[in-house]
């Protein structure tokens, strides 16, 4: 069976998650007892009493080690994927479930982007919203309408009917009333503490840039499907590069989602927590199966649940 991973972006941590897996598998457990951070990442994942889950700066880590310990545990188990893709922070995931780097070598890069990232929307009045129901273009020229009151891009083409616009919120919000105008159905407000993916994000951009020259990036072992492409990456251009790219530019979801398929997929497994991107999986590709991973129970249930929905689409 050819699986399609796909990594869980901000947004679906939650209080609690991982703490079930961490007593149930040494793997699970091996990767957060080595994760090098300034916090206790377990402590946060598993209660969080000081709400801190929700800050980048600390979401981040947290998300990309329940990642790799759940990738972990899914190898021990012989269930790997022939190609991965992420939402975001997500795409570190993927890159280390493809042998680019290390579980360690992940949590300490993605604690870094968060702070970066965080850094980089200190002071700034921005915003980010869900627009539903409305294509591509017309979002598009509601953004070009708008932009005179300061920077309004698309951020995330997470799926059919479904686009995420950022920047400043007065521009965010001039945009997002235009595309009423033009019959989106509605503009959701994200609780999100800056403006990501949007050129806002350069600064961040530029630390990773610099951060990047320390680490070693590793050869990718499988097809890695890269936000800011849609695509699979050609020689023209390196990881870290797009990495850099990554953090201030569109998220190209759907595209990615779609490109998994064409590469031939029999069933996508989303690694959570949540189940958001399963979500986008079935509004795009709903011939594809999917499946979302994120206890015990539906580590166990795994491969039944595969084996399953392929023969029901079969």
């Amino acid at each position: 069976m050819k699986l399609g991973f796909l990594y869980a972006g901000q947004g679906s941590q939650h209080p609690g998650m991982g703490a079930d897996l961490y007593d149930a598998y040494p793997a699970f457990r091996a990767v957060l007892d080595s994760a090098e951070v300034d916090f206790d990442l377990k402590e946060v994942c598993f209660t969080d009493s000081q709400g801190l889950i929700n800050q980048t700066r600390y979401t981040q880590p947290c998300m990309v080690a329940f990642a790799a310990g759940l990738t972990a545990v899914l190898r021990q188990k012989g269930i790997v994927p022939a190609v991965a893709a992420g939402l975001s922070l997500g795409e570190y995931s993927a890159l280390h479930a493809a042998g680019v780097f290390d579980a360690a070598t992940a949590v300490k890069l993605v604690a870094f982007r968060g702070k970066a990232m965080e850094e980089a929307a200190a002071g700034r009045e921005s915003a980010m919203m869900a627009v539903l129901n409305l294509d591509r273009a017309p979002l598009q020229e509601a953004c070009d309408a708008a932009s005179d009151l300061g920077c309004v891009v698309i951020a995330n083409y997470n799926c059919p009917g479904q686009l995420v616009i950022g920047g400043e919120k007065a521009a965010v919000e001039k945009a997002a009333a235009l595309a009423k105008e033009k019959g989106a159905r509605r503009c959701l407000p994200l609780k999100v503490s800056g403006p990501f993916h949007t050129p806002l994000m350069a600064p961040a951009g530029d630390a990773l840039a610099e951060h990047f020259k320390t680490i070693s990036f590793g050869e990718p072992q499988i097809p890695v499907i890269f936000n800011c492409l849609g695509d699979v990456k050609d020689d023209s251009i390196t990881i870290p590069q797009l990495l850099v790219r990554q953090v201030q530019s569109s998220v190209f979801m759907e595209d990615s989602i779609r490109k998994m398929a064409a590469m031939g997929v029999d069933a996508i497994v989303e690694i959570g927590p949540g189940k958001a991107l399963s979500g986008f999986v079935k509004k795009t590709v709903p011939e594809i199966p999917v499946t979302a991973v994120e206890t015990v129970a539906d580590v166990e249930a795994l491969s039944d649940t595969l084996n399953a929905l392929v023969k029901e689409k079969a």
